[in-house]
């Protein structure tokens, strides 16, 4: 088991450092386990470790999670990658199939600009999924 801090122990995958409100907003079982200590997200797919504190002692798993996690599944069609406007692989590939050109960006930005999105709550990564968008969108156009 790896205990070096910031990487998960499983894996030893390095982990995203991510604020316990998400943590707390992402568990769907009792908040009584989440401690104050820093948490990081794990982003390996062929990981089943979520969130992981500083320590390595304490793991919360794919079933501990409320959503399903894109990183979890970066191949599944139907999990979200957008988790505040609720844009699903499946839809940006649909999009660019049907236009040529992917939208879901300039929806995102327009939700974020009228201050619509949460990814700090909703997105179990802590952060904004435009990052993870533009690279799905690139990796697509490359395959077409």
């Amino acid at each position: 088991m790896n205990t070096q801090s910031g990487y998960c122990p499983l894996t030893g995958t390095q982990g995203k450092k991510v604020d316990g409100a998400t943590v707390k907003s992402m568990l769907s079982i009792s908040l009584r386990t989440v401690q104050d200590v820093q948490y990081y997200f794990c982003r390996d797919s062929d990981c089943n470790v979520v969130y992981f504190s500083d320590d390595g002692q304490q793991l919360f798993y794919v079933n501990d999670i409320r959503e399903r996690v894109y990183q979890k599944e970066p191949d599944n069609p139907d999990v979200p990658i957008c988790y505040c406007f609720r844009h699903t692989p499946k839809d940006i590939r649909s999009q660019l199939e049907a236009t040529g050109t992917a939208d879901i960006i300039a929806d995102i930005e327009t939700g974020i600009q009228a201050g619509q999105c949460a990814c700090d709550w909703r997105n179990p990564q802590g952060d904004c999924c435009l990052g993870n968008v533009r690279q799905l969108i690139k990796h697509l156009s490359k395959s077409s």
